[in-house]
């Protein structure tokens, strides 16, 4: 079902949280603020908010190591993410995930760990816990062409076909895994016809266009629901920045193909669109000023929040009995 005025709105709202929230953990990255390596998703806005937009929220979600953004779409408060990010102990996990590793059980997002691929096996778990208890919860488990070389990616699909879990693979193609192009390391021209091997429906998304993101997943997940088991979906988009920063990408991605991505900027489509609709600029303006607001005090919530304590280093390494089995 197409979006509506209002409903486009909505999500022109989340796409310019994701990037002014990406764009504000770069800039304190290169502060010195924030330790380790980060991964941004600044380009792909519409991938992951027309993903998560379609979903329930009792859906399990699962972001991949590329997931700031979906975080922030399964209704986790900016402020305790970007707490995390910077390692503090009023992040959503304390402190001890970081910019990699940011779940929230009680939205369903399920999160995400440095094992590449391991999350596609994950998935099958809460997939198949769906249709065993006969509910219609659909997994959705995001990842990067790189990761579709993974033997775990063949090992997930494979059972997912056979018993027909209600899974959705989110491949958003981002043109590079680190400094490895895609065709360069696969022989299908589209990776998302890799799942034809198994079955599996496919379909290739212009991962820029927030519509069509939002109406293929509604689509994979509507068959997910009736039973029909899996769907790929390979949303083309394009990573701005480099794989842990802002200019290491200038060594192997040419300054032409970079320029001519940005020129398709999901968040700047989805803005000519709602003016084409006679959406007045007042009120695009207002959502812009309404987030810069809500991420400057996400920003200063963390950087004012205490670093967790040394003595707590071991607490939460294992659950306790009282946890339920």
């Amino acid at each position: 079902m197409p979006l509506n005025n209002e409903q486009l709105l909505d999500i022109y709202y989340d796409m310019v949280k994701i990037r002014k929230f990406e764009e504000e953990v770069e800039s304190y990255k290169e502060k010195g603020h924030i330790q380790g390596w980060i991964h941004l998703s600044i380009g792909q806005e519409a991938a992951n908010a027309g993903v998560v937009k379609a979903l329930r929220p009792s859906d399990y979600k699962f972001p991949d190591h590329r997931g700031h953004g979906e975080s922030l779409m399964c209704g986790t408060d900016a402020k305790l993410i970007m707490a995390e990010i910077f390692g503090k102990a009023t992040g959503i996990n304390r402190g001890r995930g970081g910019s990699m590793h940011i779940n929230d059980i009680a939205v369903r997002n399920m999160g995400f760990n440095g094992i590449q691929g391991s999350t596609l096996v994950t998935a099958l778990g809460t997939a198949f816990a769906s249709q065993y208890k006969g509910k219609d919860d659909v997994s959705v488990v995001f990842m990067g062409d790189g990761t579709l070389g993974e033997g775990a990616c063949h090992e997930s699909m494979n059972l997912a076909a056979t018993w027909k879990l209600p899974l959705i693979y989110i491949l958003i193609n981002n043109m590079y895994a680190i400094s490895t192009r895609y065709d360069l390391a696969h022989p299908q021209k589209q990776l998302a016809t890799w799942a034809d091997g198994y079955g599996v429906p496919n379909e290739i998304v212009d991962g820029n266009d927030v519509e069509l993101v939002y109406e293929a997943t509604q689509r994979a997940a509507d068959r997910a629901r009736r039973g029909d088991g899996p769907t790929l979906l390979e949303l083309m988009s394009y990573r701005w920045q480099g794989t842990f920063d802002k200019a290491e990408d200038s060594k192997w991605r040419p300054k032409e193909e970079q320029d001519a991505w940005k020129d398709q900027c999901p968040i700047r489509r989805l803005k000519d669109k709602l003016l084409n609709r006679s959406i007045c600029a007042e009120k695009i303006a207002a959502i812009e000023d309404k987030v810069s607001a809500e991420i400057e005090d996400a920003v200063k919530f963390s950087v004012e929040s205490p670093d967790p304590e040394p003595e707590e280093a071991l607490e939460h390494v294992y659950a306790g009995r009282e946890v339920e089995r």
